[in-house]
């Protein structure tokens, strides 16, 4: 079975994690500053933070921002629970917007009609890697004077118009999982544009305490200043992903080169009603995720299934939120937001991993042929 997703470990990883066993084990030791270091050097993001989770980045993001019972949010329903839960933990109101099918992201045009007097912040997601048209969504914010948090889970190493998809609003949000290109496991990253929030969020980070500062010789003494929880991964994590990051351009070759294989390859499926992701001219995509769109629901479950009988694993990706349990328990009902409802249904996810090689790539492309063909 050809896999959606194979992790790339090599001795390298395997060296970083045994040198961490030897020295200090929680966070903020060597290794946590060094991938600071090493991902600055790999996307141009300054001081991007560790942290336990993307998940938990969207919930001190939503602290950093002081978002409370009433406020408003908007985001995609396409996307992941992360996004929604962190900001219901604060006890705001989820405003969901559809999409743009073109890139799947949040449709920037729908936003003026969803902004009100109650909207604090717009959180957009990059798709795939693929950025959110963040200029329009950003002038919007600044005219309402709201927040945008983006969730770059997906997008570590993208750009819009030059600039590092995550370092493009007032926060973003990146992870490390071991899904995505550049992993630890668990784990994800925060960047902060405001400085008086980034002393905050270290604050929060570090159980509530200016721990931070104790050690480094800027108070005698450390203790509890304000709300805080546990944000900090390990040194093990941060060593496994400071391995990752020495391999950036590495890994992100090796991807590239099997998400331009698929996309040369599959232009005739565009004849027969199927469709290939679209990147706009002035993004540049990390080669995160590679998809089709299928003509229909039902053609897509087909698909999948011939698919399996040939070993490869496709999947289809995101229930919509607004459709799930818990969306319909807030009120919403599936026809709300029409292009999600029926893209989701229509998407099909292909594999795509570091160092799958020209014979799997090969394989998946028959395959797939073979089962639209069918």
């Amino acid at each position: 079975m050809i896999y959606l997703n194979v992790l790339s470990i090599t001795d390298l990883e395997r060296q970083f994690v045994s040198n961490a066993l030897s020295g200090k084990l929680c966070g903020d030791g060597p290794f946590t500053k060094e991938a600071s270091v090493l991902f600055q050097n790999a996307t141009g993001v300054a001081d991007m933070a560790l942290i336990t989770s993307c998940t938990h980045a969207l919930e001190l993001a939503a602290l950093l921002c002081e978002i409370r019972r009433g406020d408003e949010v908007i985001l995609p329903s396409y996307t992941f629970s992360s996004a929604a839960n962190a900001f219901l933990l604060r006890e705001a109101k989820l405003i969901f917007c559809d999409i743009n099918p073109e890139t799947m992201n949040m449709d920037e045009r729908l936003l003026p009609s969803l902004i009100t007097q109650k909207t604090r912040a717009i959180i957009p997601v990059h798709y795939a890697g693929i950025s959110c048209e963040m200029d329009i969504i950003n002038a919007l914010a600044r005219k309402h004077d709201l927040f945008v948090i983006e969730d770059a889970a997906q997008a570590v190493g993208s750009t819009y118009k030059g600039h590092p998809c995550g370092a493009l609003a007032d926060i973003g949000c990146y992870s490390f999982h071991e899904t995505k290109n550049y992993i630890m496991g668990e784990g994800g990253g925060i960047f902060i544009r405001s400085t008086e929030m980034r002393k905050q969020a270290e604050i929060i980070r570090e159980k509530g305490t200016d721990r931070s500062r104790f050690f480094r010789g800027e108070v005698d003494k450390y203790t509890w200043r304000q709300l805080g929880s546990s944000y900090l991964p390990s040194e093990i994590l941060a060593a496994l992903l400071c391995a990752q990051l020495i391999r950036f351009d590495e890994i992100m070759q090796s991807r590239m080169g099997v998400w331009n294989a698929y996309h040369n390859t599959f232009e005739p499926l565009e004849m027969n009603g199927w469709r290939r992701p679209i990147v706009p001219d002035n993004c540049i995509h990390n080669a995160h995720m590679y998809y089709l769109i299928a003509p229909n629901n039902i053609e897509r479950t087909h698909f999948i299934m011939k698919l399996k009988e040939r070993g490869v694993q496709a999947l289809s990706h995101y229930e919509p939120l607004h459709s799930s349990s818990m969306g319909l328990g807030m009120g919403y009902k599936p026809k709300d937001l029409p292009l999600t409802l029926e893209y989701a249904a229509r998407l099909v996810r292909l594999p795509i991993w570091t160092g799958m090689g020209e014979e799997k790539v090969a394989r998946v492309i028959e395959a797939v042929y073979e089962a639209c063909n069918n």
